[in-house]
Formats: C-alpha cells, sequence, structure tokens
C-alpha cells in the first residue's frame, strides 16, 4: 500500500513509500482510508516530543484520525462488517492514518456520521474526543456555567465550542480578527482578541478553561477561574496527578521530574483544579458524538483539503497557523 513515512525523528518532510498492507488480529478491522486529518500531535510525534510517551519504530506512518471502509474484519469482531462506513481515532501505538489501509481495534470505531461525508467525518475524531473528554468527563460541565475556550478558530476549538454551547454553557473564547466571525458563527458569547486584549483582564470568575496553547496563556488562566473551577489543558506539563494516575516504575519517575511545580502552585493559590489530558481513543464516545452531529446540534469546520500526494503541504499549511478549522488529506 501507499503511504506518506518519516524515517527519523526531526523536521524532515513526510514522503511517498510503499509498505505492505496491516494484517488484522482477531479484534480488529482492516480499514481502507477514504480520508485523514491534520493535528498538532502529527508534529510532536515527528518532533520526537512523545517519545517519553511512547518510542515509534521506523518508517513510520504519521496520522491520528480518519474515515473510510471496512473491507476485511477479524475473526471475533462482532460490531462490524465488511462495507460499513467509519470513523475512528487509533490507539497511540497503531497511529498512521496517512495510508491506503490501517488495522485498528474494534473498540476504537464507530460508524460514521451519516450526514457527513468522508472528508467532514474525518475532522471530527480526535478533536471531538478531546473536547468530550475535557469538557463532559473531567469538567463535569454544566448548564449555565461559564467556560474560556481558547484559540477557539482552531480544529480542536471549533468543536470544543459547538459542544460547549450544546451542554448549556456560557463560551468565551481567544481569536484573532481574522476568526471572530467564525467563532461567533458557532455560538460564542464573547470573544477577546488576543492580538489585542488580554483576557486575564476582562473575564473573571469563570467555572472551566480548556487550553490548547500551554506556556504563559495556561498560566494566565488561572487569575480568571473561580474557587474551585477546573483547568484542562491539552499542551501543558503534565502534572504530579496526571503521574499518579498514569505513571509506573521509571515512567513514573521522568513524569514527576517533568511535572511543573509552577502550575501545581497556581492550583494552590487560586484554589483551582488543573489537569493534563492524555486522549483515549472510544468508539462509544464516538458514538454519541455522531448523535450530536446527525440531529445537527454540531458540525465539522474544515479550512482546507489536500490531495493524498500533497499530505506534506497540509502538513505544513497546519504548523503555519493559519488555518480556520481542520485540515484534511483526501485518499479516495
Amino acid at each position: 500500500m501507499k503511504a506518506m513515512v518519516i524515517d527519523q525523528y526531526g523536521k524532515a518532510p513526510m514522503h511517498m513509500a510503499e509498505l505492505p498492507t496491516p494484517e488484522i488480529d482477531e479484534y480488529e478491522v482492516l480499514a481502507e482510508i477514504h480520508a485523514a486529518s491534520i493535528n498538532p500531535i502529527d508534529f510532536k510525534i515527528r518532533d520526537g516530543k512523545v517519545k517519553l510517551l511512547i518510542h515509534y519504530k521506523m518508517p513510520l506512518i504519521l496520522g491520528n484520525d480518519f474515515s473510510g471502509v471496512v473491507v476485511k474484519v477479524g475473526e471475533k469482531v462482532t460490531r462490524f462488517k465488511v462495507g460499513d462506513e467509519i470513523y475512528a481515532r487509533p490507539r497511540k501505538s497503531k497511529i498512521g492514518t496517512f495510508a491506503e489501509y490501517i488495522s485498528i481495534h474494534e473498540d476504537d470505531i464507530a460508524l460514521k456520521p451519516k450526514n457527513l461525508s468522508f472528508e467532514e467525518a474525518a475532522s471530527i475524531p480526535l478533536v471531538g474526543l478531546t473536547s468530550y473528554q475535557a469538557l463532559h468527563d473531567i469538567m463535569q460541565l454544566q448548564k449555565g456555567q461559564k467556560i474560556l475556550i481558547h484559540a477557539g478558530s482552531g480544529g480542536v476549538g471549533t468543536f470544543a465550542i459547538q459542544l460547549a454551547k450544546v451542554m448549556g454553557a456560557s463560551v468565551a473564547t481567544t481569536a484573532s480578527e481574522a476568526g471572530a466571525n467564525l467563532v461567533t458563527s458557532l455560538g460564542v458569547d464573547k470573544v477577546i482578541n488576543y492580538k489585542k486584549e488580554n483576557f486575564e483582564a476582562i473575564l473573571k470568575n469563570y467555572d472551566a478553561v480548556f487550553d490548547t496553547l500551554g506556556g504563559k496563556t495556561l498560566e494566565k488562566s488561572f487569575e480568571i477561574i473561580k474557587d474551585g473551577g477546573k483547568i484542562v489543558s491539552v499542551s501543558g506539563t503534565p502534572n504530579a496527578r496526571f503521574a499518579k494516575e498514569y505513571g509506573s516504575g521509571f515512567f513514573k519517575t521522568l513524569l514527576f521530574s517533568a511535572a511543573s511545580h509552577k502550575l501545581t502552585s497556581l492550583e494552590k493559590k487560586y484554589h483551582a483544579q488543573y489537569s493534563f489530558l492524555f486522549m483515549k481513543p472510544s468508539g462509544d464516545q464516538l458514538r454519541i458524538i455522531a448523535d450530536l452531529i446527525e440531529s445537527g446540534k454540531i458540525k465539522p469546520v474544515i479550512d482546507r483539503t489536500f490531495s493524498f500526494e500533497d499530505a506534506q503541504k497540509a502538513m505544513e499549511h497546519a504548523e503555519s497557523g493559519r488555518a480556520k478549522g481542520k485540515i484534511i488529506v483526501k485518499m479516495k
């Protein structure tokens, strides 16, 4: 099969290669990939920034979510059949969606939303699961609560805004002038122009913050949280709580050494709860998300679509930071 691969960690571009079609085990399906999307985790994996969590063999096929069609099923697969149109975020040990085929566990799969094209469906799994696990599982966001979602016009932001509105929250977001119309169309209640305004000087007593940027933006987010409020980040530093839950042995020691003492002190100072989100694949949650999409409550937001051969150009466009919504790579 054809696949876009890297041969080593670093900034070298992806290139097209011919690789064996994956084998499947008894609980997996083989899917023909019709479309995939670009996500920031692709850059982090390429650059070797997640080697602490998982070290991949080379050559490595990048890509962390997709939509496609089941072409083969394992002997013990019970929920899917050949011909099913699916979408999914494969588990971290099985990434590789910039390819013609992928083997994937049936637990990680859901039927594609019926009202979406393959390109639209491919934009959803990673950002949908990330947003759902942040807002529903960790924050347990309630109707009437106030949440700040950073970088609202980005891939995660556009989905998280819509999910927060479905959950009945009042939503503020940071965006540029170019992204203001987009986030407003998604139902945002307040837009902060991050190029001209300081969100921490404007917003007060928020119940939650969803951070996708990390660094100083994350640190300043503590200033707007009310007592007992929650901050969830996908770009910050894993903290001691994360290390205790996910680490063991030498891995736990490394996580503790990487944990930010500053974030822990900010938690105590502002009486907030900070969580680092290490998103997990879930076919069950993708089914919930599909229901929201089919009912018209959430819609995909796509910036541009690239051909399979131009997947490297898609990565470069994503890294430019100019995209509004998701960037798609189309295989079929």
